[in-house]
């Protein structure tokens, strides 16, 4: 191919076609668990995180209920992703070569809030939310129905691997994904661009800019205990249990039972399998969906 700025130009096309086309095609399976937050600014301010609205029945004036004000805030980062290409290879015509490099990028692009997301999840027994506790706590801070604060739970214990119980039936969600600036395909293409001028190397590269945080705790039940009937039956229980400020049930509907791929079976096992191991019908079956993902491990 002769190196110039029309043939680059070409070549830029044909590259963010392939970037676009893998982006557009990649499955990602993380969706269920965050609410998206199209941020406008470097840092989100989460104050409403922690507030509950409950209707009443409407006497006299409106009642306006005070919500509770968290200092919780998600600051956005900026993420990269560069491949070089070698001039010598343009010229050659081995750019197609590279085509398959291109989609690759567009998959770890659609793929990437994943990573981030999963992490999030997995780190919540230490990463605090925004009521100053860890995501997964036995110790979050709730008024009873006498208006006293007192402690609530959604972490069973355990020592073993973590699976996670999620109510996705809500408008918010429990993990919060912030996108301040979508995933970009660019290069670096000019004569003029040092990296081509010193080292005959064109650059193709994707950035962004977002984060991820943590939404509301009571949508996401964790244990560390092992992974059977009883154990999942406990820990639903728990999860439909909780109750907001005042005693108020919140009307929690776990349905998603989240593991890492060690766990698949024995997830399948307890809500889709038709009977149980001692051949009685399973009651627990389809009561959650199953997600097994391999950035969980």
């Amino acid at each position: 191919m002769i190196v110039n700025r029309q043939n680059l130009k070409m070549l830029f096309t044909a590259f963010k076609s392939a970037f676009d086309k893998a982006f557009e095609g990649a499955v990602i399976d993380h969706d269920r668990l965050v609410l998206e937050v199209k941020s406008t600014t470097g840092v989100e301010e989460y104050a409403w995180l922690g507030s509950t609205t409950q209707f009443r029945e409407w006497v006299g004036d409106r009642v306006i209920q005070a919500l509770k004000q968290h200092g919780y805030s998600i600051k956005n980062k900026s993420f990269e992703n560069t491949v070089g290409v070698a001039r010598d290879n343009i010229e050659d015509d081995q750019y197609g070569v590279y085509t398959p490099l291109m989609a690759q990028l567009g998959q770890d692009a659609k793929e990437h809030p994943a990573q981030l997301v999963y992490a999030l999840l997995a780190g919540g027994f230490t990463g605090k939310c925004y009521d100053g506790q860890p995501f997964f706590d036995t110790d979050h801070p709730v008024l009873n129905a006498a208006g006293q604060e007192t402690s609530v739970s959604n972490f069973a214990g355990g020592s073993g691997t973590a699976w996670y119980l999620i109510d996705d039936t809500r408008h918010i969600k429990p993990l919060i994904y912030q996108n301040r600036k979508p995933y970009n395909f660019v290069m670096m293409d000019q004569e003029k661009d040092e990296n081509v001028f010193m080292r005959k190397e064109y650059l193709y590269g994707v950035d962004a800019r977002l984060n991820v945080g943590y939404g509301l705790w009571q949508l996401a039940y964790a244990s560390k205990q092992e992974l059977t009937p009883a154990n999942f039956n406990a820990a639903y229980a728990a999860m439909q249990g909780l109750k907001g400020d005042n005693g108020r049930p919140l009307g929690i509907r776990p349905k998603l039972l989240v593991v890492p791929p060690s766990l698949r079976a024995k997830a399948l096992d307890i809500v889709k399998a038709e009977r149980a191991a001692n051949g009685a019908t399973n009651i627990n079956r389809d009561v959650v969906d199953v997600l097994s993902t391999p950035w969980l491990q």
